[in-house]
């Protein structure tokens, strides 16, 4: 996400003053697996890429560019980028069927049909809050969308993490949140993981796979400052998570049951924002940059910031669920 460093650093650090929740303590290893080749996927020069997702059964990663206020359908094996304009800034995307998907734009949550364009209202959550937007989002193990706002300033905890059923339906599900980002599920479904990205932590919470609830939570990662801000984030075959960094060139493994960094992947892009499995095989890492809120000298260091990266890590991810379909 667009962090002002100044606001965010001051606010990680009250946040970390006042936190009193028991967690794993993350320190960097003096040795960890590090790079495997990071290869460019497409060159584009995205504002701020982000939300990236596998849509297996159409091998495509779908993502957004959230400033420019586009839809993105991204087809490896033909090399094409197919680019959806939208009326507002859009912070996810999630597909529902083979030319529908789930959007969040700024004034609430829509199906975008990509055959014939139109837009469907699901729910106008959060349009009487000019001061957020939405952000990071995808679907749990039950088809629901999870998607969560931020605010603005990027400094106050005004926005929430809601849950979205395929009727519309809205669920607060976890509030005083700053700016909402990461999100994954065990491939058992019993836990969800989550980013709010000041407080510089990975949070667990117990999820029933019967209710879409959530319980227990508590800080299962304290990401070190000089890696970065945590972003978006992935889950592989072995549940460990793979967190994108602003302000940090790379993609770090963590195992998220004992807090150790377990792999770093460094990305030729200043600002990472997020990460998604894909391939026949789901062994492919792709990964979403933006060229925002970046120097001169980064600009010229990066030239290629804001495109989509790929790397072949080692492990294999997961499928992830649709909206409105159960996995």
């Amino acid at each position: 996400m667009y962090y002002k460093s100044f606001l965010l650093k001051a606010l990680t650090l009250l946040l970390f003053l006042g936190c009193k929740e028991k967690s794993n303590d993350t320190t960097l290893p003096d040795t960890y697996e590090t790079n495997p080749e990071v290869t460019l996927a497409l060159e584009i020069t995205a504002q701020l890429g982000e939300g990236s997702f596998w849509n297996y059964p159409t091998q495509e990663l779908f993502w957004v560019d959230i400033l420019s206020k586009k839809l993105y359908r991204y087809h490896p094996e033909s090399q094409t980028n197919m680019g959806y304009d939208m009326p507002s800034f859009i912070g996810t995307v999630v597909p529902q069927t083979d030319s529908t998907a789930v959007v969040a734009l700024s004034d609430g949550i829509y199906i975008k049909d990509m055959k014939n364009g139109t837009l469907t209202l699901l729910s106008n959550i959060e349009a009487d809050q000019p001061t957020n937007r939405f952000n990071d989002g995808k679907a749990d193990p039950n088809g629901n969308l999870w998607v969560g706002s931020m605010d603005l300033e990027e400094k106050n905890p005004t926005a929430k993490l809601y849950r979205v059923n395929p009727n519309g339906v809205v669920t607060a599900m976890l509030d005083s949140i700053t700016i909402s980002n990461g999100l994954v599920w065990t491939k058992e479904a019993n836990t969800f993981y989550y980013i709010d990205t000041p407080t510089m932590k990975v949070r667990a919470f117990d999820y029933d796979a019967t209710t879409s609830n959530i319980s227990n939570g508590r800080v299962v990662v304290n990401v070190p400052a000089e890696l970065g801000y945590p972003d978006g984030m992935a889950i592989d075959s072995e549940d460990k998570i793979w967190v994108a960094l602003w302000n940090g060139n790379a993609v770090v493994r963590f195992d998220p049951l004992t807090g150790e960094v377990m792999q770093k992947i460094q990305v030729p892009a200043h600002n990472v924002t997020s990460c998604a499995f894909g391939g026949a095989d789901l062994d492919v890492l792709y990964i979403t940059t933006a060229s925002i809120d970046m120097t001169e000298e980064e600009h010229r260091t990066y030239p290629l910031a804001g495109s989509v990266f790929k790397v072949v890590p080692g492990v294999k991810g997961v499928p992830t669920a649709q909206f409105g379909k159960a996995e």
